[in-house]
């Protein structure tokens, strides 16, 4: 590969999020917000922003115009000349026109003009227009847009839909009336890659160096960025793409995806771009707040989940070494990486290093018993906190090994109708025995009735004096975190305990309290004077 190949020549992003992007139902963006997210495109590196379709709508012409003078007269980062600017427009003079005025402020402008080529589209949307016709209009619309900028831009629309040896027509004329980019639209997402990338192959080898060939990708058989890489394996110069992958139906190529896909596999494809990586996240997180289209979890690059761990297996994997289930650096996109998320996958090295890290200093028995209370509750929430790890040390640390009972099971039934009843099995550490008893409450709800049955398991007179409960974290699925208060013989002892299900919670915070009035009066035993 030589420095004047085509194919080891930077690959150029033209980012359309601001038009076909926003063409995604539910989307409306106001100028101030368009220009937000095009400033933020400029530091992105993006070659080219699509800053709308300006006959569409004054506000469309006013933001195009906006983004023109704003953006498309500044260099940004390290770019050496200031992003090129492109409009929209039919091959229709007053929507050339609408354009040109829109994108006189920039320092470099493009004018997009298309028509739709394949038999479908020319019968519903052109009335029947023969091929002649659209020829010719679009000969006449590359034309005149010329007169306004020395870089134009024309698209076949439906292209992987047209007959190939019209679109092969349309593409000779457009480059012959001094189209300078061709760009082949696969605007239903009907392509599959193999087809595609020899398309385009053959487009490449037609229109000669000088003429840049772009792609434009629809998500509709989710093939949009692998349709994408294969054209620019074939020698395609211009991918247009969309932040988050937005855009009509499934949406259009994401940004994200192709540009981390030429970078990540740089040593099969050898096609980089001027992109700032860093920025992406960042980009992603603006276009999603702005539009209110939020990120998918599992979205490649720049999803919640895309740098999380929450296998015990990937989770040691990931803590020995990055590498090992990450192919891409987070930080080098602008997210957070090697995120270890607990969950009931996790395994113990994981939780363990999660409590290093948080600053927690356990005994292998400490750490143990505070896995087993983990595993325990992350089969009940999906995912835990640094809150809910607090909570469970604080809870189960605060006890010994050497406690007197050991809470192994609760049921409870009824409460805002009928009797509230509770099982209870605990375990008498001493000679490990269980201990199980039923109370049917006389009415003061499952707390009171299970408390009585812990009462009756191990034959306590305790009562409970005082009782607090507060949520740990937010959510539907928070932990319960519960304080008492309990009086045995004259004497208050306080016990906590941590559940997703607060009667749990209140339980174990009764049973913690009765551990500390039985291991304090042992001391006391131990310490009287004879």
């Amino acid at each position: 590969m030589t420095a004047t190949d085509p194919a080891a020549a930077p690959v150029r992003i033209f980012d359309t999020t601001l038009r076909d992007g926003e063409q995604a139902p539910g989307i409306s963006l106001d100028a101030k917000e368009k220009l937000e997210i095009a400033e933020q495109l400029a530091r992105l590196g993006v070659d080219v922003i699509e800053a709308g379709f300006p006959i569409t709508s004054a506000g469309d012409t006013a933001a195009v115009h906006g983004i023109a003078e704003a953006v498309g007269t500044q260099v940004w980062n390290e770019a050496e000349t200031p992003p090129t600017i492109a409009a929209l427009a039919r091959c229709h003079p007053a929507d050339i026109t609408r354009a040109a005025e829109s994108l006189a402020p920039a320092t470099h402008s493009r004018i997009h003009v298309f028509l739709s080529t394949s038999e479908i589209h020319r019968h519903v949307l052109h009335h029947g227009a023969s091929e002649d016709a659209i020829v010719n209009q679009a000969v006449e619309g590359i034309k005149q847009a010329l007169e306004f900028t020395p870089d134009v831009e024309f698209s076949p629309q439906d292209a992987t839909r047209t007959d190939v040896e019209f679109l092969k027509r349309i593409v000779d004329a457009a480059v012959e009336a001094g189209a300078t980019t061709v760009n082949i639209p696969d605007t239903v997402g009907y392509a599959i890659p193999h087809d595609f990338g020899a398309m385009i192959g053959d487009i490449v080898r037609r229109v000669g160096p000088e003429v840049a060939v772009s792609v434009h990708c629809h998500n509709d058989l989710g093939l949009a960025v692998a349709n994408s890489i294969e054209a620019v394996r074939n020698g395609a110069t211009q991918v247009e793409v969309a932040v988050n992958g937005i855009g009509e139906r499934a949406g259009n190529c994401a940004m994200e995806e192709v540009v981390m896909a030429l970078a990540t596999r740089a040593d099969l494809l050898a096609r980089p771009t001027r992109v700032n990586t860093r920025e992406i996240g960042r980009t992603s997180r603006l276009v999603s707040t702005l539009t209110g289209y939020p990120v998918q979890f599992n979205k490649a690059v720049v999803g919640k989940n895309a740098f999380a761990h929450e296998s015990g297996i990937h989770q040691h994997g990931v803590l020995q070494d990055r590498l090992t289930y990450e192919i891409m650096d987070a930080e080098a996109v602008g997210m957070v990486g090697s995120q270890i998320v607990l969950g009931k996958h996790s395994g113990r090295h994981a939780f363990s290093q999660q409590l290093t890290d948080m600053g927690y200093e356990l005994t292998a028995e400490e750490t143990q018993r505070a896995f087993e209370r983990f595993k325990g509750l992350a089969d009940k929430k999906v995912e835990l906190t640094d809150a809910d790890l607090e909570a469970i040390v604080a809870d189960e640390i605060s006890a010994t090994s050497e406690e007197a009972y050991e809470l192994e099971g609760l049921e409870v039934s009824g409460g805002t109708v009928g009797q509230p009843t509770a099982t209870v099995r605990v375990r008498r550490t001493a000679d490990d025995v269980v201990l199980e008893e039923s109370v049917s409450g006389d009415g003061n709800g499952m707390v009171d009735a299970a408390c009585g049955a812990i009462r009756r398991a191990i034959g306590s007179d305790a009562t409970l004096v005082n009782f607090n409960v507060a949520a740990v974290t937010k959510g539907i699925d928070a932990l319960g975190d519960v304080t008492v208060q309990v009086d045995v013989d004259g004497q208050r002892y306080t016990g906590r305990g941590v559940s997703t299900d607060v009667v749990e919670a209140s339980a174990r915070a009764f049973l913690s309290a009765l551990n500390r009035s039985v291991r304090l009066q042992r001391v006391r035993a131990t310490t009287e004077t004879p």
